[in-house]
């Protein structure tokens, strides 16, 4: 297989925040939307701003935390509950290390 064949557009994906807590505290699943592909460059991003940086850390959730649309979600002002911040990085964690 050729290189040039895996390498394709992001496409959005829905993410699912399903786990016990979420539901019982939203009482549903809370949904978000994140493209399947990040540049190289936003990862090394996010794991110095892990520790060093919380304004950068902010920067990357907000560029992966989307709508259907592909908008960003924490935008004018607009921000999650920081439990469910980090409760979303971990899915998208989870579903781009697949």
């Amino acid at each position: 297989m050729k290189l040039t064949e895996l390498a394709t557009e992001p496409k959005l994906v829905k993410i699912l925040i399903d786990d016990e807590e979420t539901v019982k505290e939203y009482e549903e699943a809370v949904e978000f939307w994140c493209f399947d592909r990040q540049p190289l460059n936003k990862f090394v991003k996010f794991a110095t701003a892990k520790e060093q940086d919380p304004e950068l850390m902010f920067e990357f959730c907000q560029d992966l935390i989307l709508d259907e649309e592909g908008n960003k979600v924490m935008i004018d002002g607009k921000v999650l509950p920081a439990q469910l911040m980090m409760r979303a990085i971990a899915k998208v964690v989870e579903v781009l290390g697949k």
